[in-house]
């Protein structure tokens, strides 16, 4: 089989979760009572994305949450911090420095509207005093738009953490499989992002250079096509 033949397979996979979950989500209209599994994988998709060897949208990032050995973080814990805060001082808004798909997102924003200068402690450090995140707030709060714009789908993935566990399995193999690290511009890209996209002014390279909202394992060569049987079996259980 040819790596085309594995993401159409990838696909049909997540159109079957898509229907066994009753459709995609936005994090925009999610909150925590709407019966997440404790443990699981996550598959963003981005509107006008559309791909090219293929019906309907496609993945731009796949993640979970916390794979350390003892961590008690949960799925909705992470999609949380992704969606961003609804109440409170930064309502509308969020924490960056507590979610990188957040970071990687305002950078492009950042760059696309050449405000780069006017915020230069963006991504600065893990945590920020008051004054800092008030100035940072109206980026956050485009940051949020966009990634609650997304729609999403989830899989239940519920074995112990570690880095060896299914859960980093299953998002390690999809990025690998979905990545067209330094293949964009050539006949070997295969559902590349569309002159739009906004990840192309991203500041990290391997956004750009892959077409997806991932750095770790997007430029890794070798998946394991095994990893669409345990995909499968996962998503036909639910």
């Amino acid at each position: 089989m040819q790596r085309i033949d594995y993401i159409n397979h990838f696909y049909e996979i997540l159109r079957d979760l898509e229907d066994r979950l009753g459709g995609c989500r936005k994090l925009s209209e999610c909150h925590g009572n709407m019966n997440w599994p404790k443990r699981g994988v996550y598959f963003f998709f981005e509107p006008g994305e559309k791909r090219s060897s293929g019906p309907g949208l496609r993945v731009v990032r796949v993640g979970t949450h916390t794979i350390k050995r003892g961590s008690r973080t949960t799925l909705w814990d992470r999609l949380r911090t992704h969606r961003g805060t609804l109440k409170g001082r930064y309502a509308g808004g969020g924490n960056h420095r507590s979610s990188i798909f957040r970071l990687h997102v305002g950078t492009a924003i950042l760059r696309k509207l050449g405000l780069e200068d006017q915020y230069p402690t963006w991504g600065k450090g893990s945590s920020a005093k008051r004054k800092i995140r008030d100035l940072e707030h109206p980026i956050e709060k485009k940051v949020s738009q966009h990634i609650g714009a997304m729609p999403f789908l989830w899989l239940e993935v519920d074995d112990p953490p570690g880095p060896q566990s299914e859960r980093a399995y299953i998002e390690r193999n999809s990025i690998i499989l979905l990545s067209n690290y330094n293949k964009l511009g050539t006949t070997s890209a295969i559902d590349p992002p569309s002159k739009n996209w906004l990840g192309h002014f991203c500041r990290k390279e391997e956004v750009r250079k892959s077409g997806l909202w991932n750095v770790n394992h997007v430029a890794e060569k070798r998946f394991e096509p095994e990893f669409l049987d345990k995909l499968e079996k996962k998503v036909r259980r639910i």
